[in-house]
This record gives C-alpha cells, sequence and structure tokens, in this order.
C-alpha cells in the first residue's frame, strides 16, 4: 500500500463511477487509470471494482478501500489549508466555525470582511460537531460554554450568549401569559430533543417544565427558532435576535444562568498568522453592539 496515486486514482474512480470521469478529475489518459486500478487490484489480491457497460462500481473492498482514502484525501486538504494559512497575505480560504445560532450575526460580518479583503475564501460552518483546530478543520472557532482547555488552542472570551423566553403574540392571545413557574405544566413549549444538551438554557428548561409539555422538539437549532416565531410554544431565544422581532413577548424574568459565555478559539500554530489577525481585530470591532 506503498504507492499512493494508485490509491487517489482508486479513490476517484470510485467517486466519479467512471474511468473517463477519474481521468478527467486527475488530468490524466485514461489508460493510465486503468493501468493503476488493475496494479492495486493485483498487489492486493482482490477485486476493487465490477465493471459493467455503465462504468465502475466499487465491491465491499473497494468501498472500505475508498473510505480510507477519503479520510487521507481530506487530512491533506486540511494540511494545505494550514500551509496556506501561514502565510503573510490576507487571502486564500478562511474557515471559521460557530454556533448556528450565531449565524444571522456572523455572516453579514462575514461578507463585509470578505469586501474588504476580495481574495479571501469564506468557509463558515456550524453545527454540532466539534471542528478540531489541531486538524486544520477551521482557522477560528466561537464556541459556547465553559472555558475550551486544549493545551494547543488561543482563547480568549469573546461575549456572552445572552437568552430569555418568548412567545409569540398570538400563542399568549390564545394560551394566555403564565404568572410563574407553576402555569408552565399547562403551556406547550419548544427545545432540544435531546436530553444531552450542552446548553445551560436547555438544561434549565428540562428541569423546569414536565416532559409531556415539550411538545415541539428538534436537533436543529435554527428549526427551533422558527417554531417559536411560528407560534408552536414557549422557547429560548438569544435576546439580542429577539429584540428586532416585534411579535415576540419575554414571558419570564430572565436568568443569569441561561447565559453562555462565547469564547474565541484559535490554534497556537496559526493564531499570529496575518490572515487570522485580522479577521479577529475585524470581528472584535464590528460586534461591539452585540452585548445585550
Amino acid at each position: 500500500m506503498d504507492n499512493w496515486d494508485e490509491i487517489k486514482t482508486a479513490y476517484q474512480v470510485a467517486r466519479m463511477g467512471t474511468v473517463s470521469g477519474a481521468a478527467d478529475v486527475l488530468g490524466v489518459h485514461h489508460a493510465t487509470v486503468i493501468r493503476h486500478i488493475d496494479a492495486l487490484e493485483g498487489r492486493l489480491g482482490v477485486k476493487l471494482f465490477q465493471r459493467h457497460a455503465r462504468g465502475y462500481t466499487a465491491t465491499e473492498a473497494g468501498q472500505d478501500l475508498l473510505r480510507v482514502a477519503q479520510a487521507t484525501d481530506d487530512q491533506f486538504s486540511q494540511l494545505a489549508g494550514r500551509i496556506r494559512g501561514l502565510g503573510n497575505e490576507v487571502s486564500g480560504d478562511l474557515v471559521v466555525t460557530s454556533l448556528i445560532s450565531l449565524a444571522p450575526r456572523m455572516v453579514p460580518l462575514l461578507a463585509r470582511f470578505q469586501t474588504q479583503y476580495p481574495d479571501v475564501v469564506v468557509r463558515y460552518l456550524t453545527g454540532d460537531r466539534l471542528f478540531r483546530l489541531e486538524y486544520g478543520e477551521a482557522h477560528i472557532a466561537i464556541r459556547a460554554g465553559s472555558a475550551p482547555d486544549q493545551p494547543d488552542n488561543v482563547v480568549q472570551a469573546f461575549h456572552p450568549q445572552k437568552m430569555g423566553l418568548y412567545a409569540t403574540k398570538a400563542y399568549l392571545s390564545a394560551n394566555g401569559t403564565p404568572k410563574g413557574l407553576d402555569d408552565f405544566a399547562k403551556h406547550r413549549f419548544v427545545g432540544h430533543d435531546s436530553d444531552n444538551s450542552r446548553a445551560p438554557f436547555n438544561r434549565w428548561l428540562r428541569s423546569h417544565i414536565p416532559t409531556a409539555s415539550l411538545t415541539f422538539r428538534s436537533t436543529d437549532t435554527h428549526a427551533l427558532e422558527e417554531a417559536i416565531k411560528a407560534g408552536a410554544g414557549i422557547g429560548f431565544l438569544p435576546v439580542i435576535e429577539a429584540r428586532q422581532n416585534p411579535d415576540l413577548v419575554e414571558i419570564y424574568e430572565r436568568q443569569e444562568e441561561w447565559s453562555a459565555p462565547l469564547w474565541l478559539v484559535t490554534h497556537v500554530d496559526l493564531h499570529r498568522t496575518t490572515k487570522v489577525q485580522a479577521f479577529l481585530t475585524f470581528l472584535k470591532e464590528q460586534s461591539k453592539d452585540w452585548i445585550v
């Protein structure tokens, strides 16, 4: 398994499904692709592909090879991203990851940064998965909760993510406004579907309302926000976002324990690079009015 060219060729054949497609991606003649596949199958002593009129379909062994080659190719891409990030110019990929709830604020900010630095290609990653800075999966991460403690990361305090309990005027007109915790059991709530959510406001909600009252659930933060705005029930929203919607009413006194501090996290190897420092400076300046 010491010939990466052959493995890379097999990966592209599995991905594209045809010899000609793989040849185009790799920039080689189709005969080279066939020669690599034959040599690799001969070395391994197993068929990696079923040949048919429409092209090539990976066998079970071929699928195993595809998964390993995909992971290896991703690692090479991440390495290239880290190397590009070491340059002195504000150009190339800028990979930023954050909570999806920050997207309404982050996207306009990223667009303004790109206007200022047009040679930057923005990649904005959100979701529940923790993107690993040590593998070059992101240049800058905005994370919530307790301070990240990975030894190779530079961590800076950012802003608190202040949360409030909201409902629409239509929901309150139809169901009344709860006067306290004792009234919560009479209402419908919107919340995270997982009992293991790390967000402090989700944990508070689970501990203060009956499970039966959590009538709209999702693992997608954006879906939960849309459900609250659609009148599906009472739920948590970032205060700075909710204040921009005149149809929303804050229905309970805000608790400090609901807030989650936000942190700016960079890897020590990339923290001082021109591109990362340019974005951190821009982000801090542009986000001054995020405090609520």
